[in-house]
């Protein structure tokens, strides 16, 4: 099996870096000095479950240069999804599969509008890791995972497939029962810490104590709840609930990696997070003003960070 990992950042490095460690051929989609430090001195991956260093298949910015693909994971910010697809459209075979693992929750349709959708499974990722410099990968929380699935919920043959490459790679991983519904539930976590921290300045701990900040956790939670609702999504009733429990176990200084985009001055997914619920609720006729608020204070700092440098 040839596994194509695109974006090689604290995702697609960690994951990416643990399949070729298990010894399967894995080719990895890099650019600029991230790519050099790559080739140079492999990939270097800093866990708290244990260092190591790996050495891909190949490491390239060229697909053409690029094997036929048994297996692709996308694991690009959401904003480069569609991107993603059509560039990996001269490796893919009619069986290869596709697996887009970031947090937004239309990325799976994303692809599909590039792309043939009997190639697309929909998948997530649990795991707080980042490019700590070029050809070193962070990850410092959470046991990373990943949750993927067959977006009409069958049971299909190509599921265990996937799951023997993960499992041989050695990170926790499951077939999902309802692939939305877990999306929508990792999206409902994500976009609620996201812009809040990012608009606060506050980690997950400080949000999680402040009562006024906890009361707008919440209600951006219940906006993203009725959203997906609305479209379909068969989220629990107790979701909400459930996403506030989660956010209070996180570690205390942790924060998104939107959040840190967004402070650092550097693009995020926050139109693909607050943003898209926003547009989504006025399509729907569904009032989201909390999540408006939250992205229309953070839509300046965005715009400045994709100003074209000089």
């Amino acid at each position: 099996m040839h596994i194509v990992i695109i974006g090689i950042g604290g995702v697609g490095g960690y994951f990416g870096g643990k399949i070729a460690r298990s010894g399967q051929k894995v080719t990895m989609i890099a650019r600029g000095k991230h790519l050099a430090a790559i080739l140079q001195n492999g990939l270097q991956v800093k866990s708290i479950d244990g260092d190591f260093v790996t050495r891909p298949f190949l490491a390239t910015d060229d697909i053409h240069k690029v094997d036929k693909a048994d297996l692709v994971l996308i694991c690009t910010k959401s904003w480069q999804v569609q991107d993603a697809a059509e560039l990996i459209r001269p490796i893919l075979k009619d069986d290869t599969i596709v697996i887009p693992l970031q947090n937004g929750a239309d990325n799976a349709e994303n692809v599909m509008s590039v792309i043939d959708k009997k190639r697309v499974l929909g998948g997530l990722c649990k795991i707080y890791s980042k490019i700590e410099v070029p050809g070193i990968i962070s990850h410092f929380g959470h046991t990373p995972e990943v949750i993927f699935g067959e977006l009409d919920k069958s049971k299909s043959d190509r599921l265990q497939k996937v799951k023997l490459i993960f499992d041989k790679a050695g990170f926790k991983n499951k077939i999902s029962e309802n692939i939305q519904v877990d999306i929508w539930s990792k999206f409902m976590f994500i976009a609620t810490v996201s812009g809040l921290g990012a608009l606060t300045r506050a980690t997950i701990g400080e949000m999680c104590e402040h009562p006024e900040l906890n009361k707008m956790l919440r209600a951006t939670a219940t906006e993203i709840y009725k959203i997906a609702i609305a479209k379909g999504v068969e989220m629990p009733s107790a979701i909400v609930d459930g996403i506030m429990i989660l956010i209070g176990k996180q570690p205390y200084t942790a924060t998104a990696s939107t959040q840190r985009d967004i402070m650092e001055g550097r693009p995020s997914e926050l139109d693909n997070f607050n943003g898209f619920i926003v547009k989504e609720g006025e399509k729907l006729s569904i009032d989201t003003p909390v999540n408006a608020f939250i992205y229309s204070c953070l839509q300046p700092m965005e715009a400045k960070a994709r100003m074209p440098k000089n």
